[in-house]
């Protein structure tokens, strides 16, 4: 099991590292790299807003992973194929309701009229 702690951890560390330069808006729209649909590469101020709040959620899930696989790992009588399954499941769940939060927020910035994107009218919704 400690090899499977090791992994999730991994996962959670790997998730928070790459989500900062994307939060922090240092990466250009490219083909490897963020959330990368023909919506946000054909529009570098989209392609900042979307992947910033994208990677807001990964962030999150990274450290939620993190927290899990340790907690789940020290709770007594946890054998590892429930431990996997637990802490699998909260990869995979975080990241459908993270890509599908982030599709809602493409999908409010690209109907704006108003011209006035601003990443802080999606944090909250």
């Amino acid at each position: 099991m400690i090899i499977l702690l090791i992994v999730f951890l991994a996962t959670g560390s790997l998730l928070v590292g790459l989500s900062i330069p994307l939060i922090l808006q240092r990466i250009p729209p490219n083909q490897w790299y963020g959330f990368r649909i023909p919506a946000t590469l054909n529009d570098p101020e989209i392609w900042y807003l979307v992947n910033a709040y994208a990677a807001l959620r990964t962030l999150w899930l990274g450290i939620v992973q993190i927290i899990v696989s340790i907690a789940i790992y020290f709770t007594p009588g946890v054998n590892v194929d429930a431990y996997g399954s637990i802490v699998g499941a909260v990869l995979v769940f975080g990241m459908i309701i993270s890509i599908a939060q982030s599709f809602r927020c493409l999908s409010r910035l690209t109907k704006e009229e108003t011209g006035n994107k601003n990443i802080e009218d999606f944090r909250a919704g």
